[in-house]
């Protein structure tokens, strides 16, 4: 995972940053160059600077100052010496590297007629480290199964950067297409979604027990963050499929499938396939033309464009799964092109991810009607004897 992107430093900072003990590489998510500037990453959800000697500390007048020179060379590396073949891509502040890592970048702007050509004099780098994590999505997917219609609910992932959506939104695509959103553990108690614990802490962005937001995407029915009992008659079904659904990712920023040469590098599983590189609204239609997808996944919605895509998509019978930046409904609800999508009750299903007072992750996943169907909270617990994961905090058992 890492080699791909040390692959793309120069000689001097990737020595540095290949200095830094395993444990703390392992979790790296973020490496920030800025030229002149204290280097600096961030792990574990914790930042820190980075000596000479591949030594964190928290004082900056201590760190490594990538120099003029040294980001000129990341900068050539990133675009494999051919600055001009990335102009679109610098043109949109990112680029994304084999292994589905997202490069973001800032300096000078140049513009043409009133709008962003490119960027030059690049001077700041953030190095996002995309990660793959079969069985991330396990205990969510039981709550967006639509049982009565043997498929997915219309769903919508909400989540402010870096705390997993993409990696989220793989592995659901993985296992839908696999045939995974059957396993009989679903609505099973005790099984992934199982369990009936219950917890009200649920952290910026959650709502839980009695700190429910108020509000509701459809302008009616109860608040989100009720725990109204959910109707059961969808429990006594089981969706029929078992080899999988047809899926189509529209990949814009080539970090779902990280794609080589159009290949996807992540398991998406075996009925998938994926555009890479396209703009979502055109990729969607692309997508429902060429290659009939039963399910439909797009990264990071806004723009009114989306919006008219999706409802394409919905007049053709597809389900969408799409995420959206955001801390909450709430946010959401803010930005014109997607208000009119939630209050339309085009979406089933909301999935919302945040952190606890804590600073742990969490994920809370509503009904179309704001309803609370569960909690779950990440864990590292090898003291318990079993893997890192995800705690049922509160859950109705994929019900509802």
């Amino acid at each position: 995972m890492l080699a791909s992107v040390f692959a793309h430093l120069p000689p001097s900072i990737r020595g540095i940053l290949e200095s830094l003990p395993v444990n703390l590489r392992s979790g790296l998510e973020e490496i920030r160059v800025r030229q002149d500037r204290p280097l600096e990453i961030v792990f574990d959800r914790r930042c820190a600077f980075v000596t000479r000697e591949g030594l964190t500390d928290a004082d900056a007048s201590r760190a490594y100052r990538p120099s003029r020179e040294e980001c000129k060379s990341l900068l050539e590396l990133l675009t494999r010496h051919s600055f001009y073949s990335f102009e679109e891509e610098l043109k949109r502040g990112f680029i994304t590297i084999p292994g589905g890592h997202r490069v973001g970048l800032a300096g000078r702007v140049v513009l043409e007629g009133g709008s962003v050509k490119h960027i030059r004099d690049v001077s700041s780098f953030n190095i996002r480290i995309a990660r793959e994590l079969p069985g991330a999505g396990k205990p969510v997917l039981p709550h967006l199964l639509d049982r009565e219609a043997d498929t997915v609910h219309h769903t919508l992932l909400i989540s402010p950067p870096q705390l997993g959506k993409t990696t989220l939104i793989r592995d659901l695509a993985r296992m839908i297409s696999s045939g995974e959103a059957a396993f009989p553990a679903a609505g099973r108690e005790g099984g992934p979604g199982g369990g009936s614990r219950t917890g009200t802490s649920c952290g910026p962005g959650l709502t839980g027990g009695t700190g429910g937001t108020g509000i509701s995407p459809t302008g009616g029915g109860p608040k989100a963050g009720s725990q109204e009992p959910i109707p059961r008659s969808a429990a006594q079904h089981s969706p029929r499929r078992s080899a999988g659904w047809k899926v189509g990712i529209v990949d814009e920023r080539s970090e779902i499938a990280a794609s080589e040469r159009g290949v996807p590098r992540f398991d998406l599983g075996p009925r998938t396939d994926v555009l890479d590189g396209c703009p979502k609204a055109e990729g969607m239609m692309m997508m429902i033309r060429s290659m009939s997808p039963e399910v439909l996944i797009v990264d990071e919605i806004g723009r009114q464009e989306d919006a008219e895509a999706i409802r394409e998509a919905l007049h053709a019978g597809i389900r969408i799964i799409a995420t959206a930046h955001g801390r909450d409904l709430g946010d959401v609800l803010r930005r014109p092109a997607l208000r009119e999508l939630l209050e339309s009750g085009v979406f089933g299903r909301y999935v919302i991810l945040g952190r606890s007072a804590a600073g742990g992750r969490l994920v809370q996943v509503l009904d179309g009607d704001g309803r609370q169907l569960a909690v779950f909270g990440a864990y590292r617990a090898p003291a318990e004897e079993k893997p890192s994961g995800w705690e049922t905090i509160f859950s109705t058992g994929g019900r509802g």
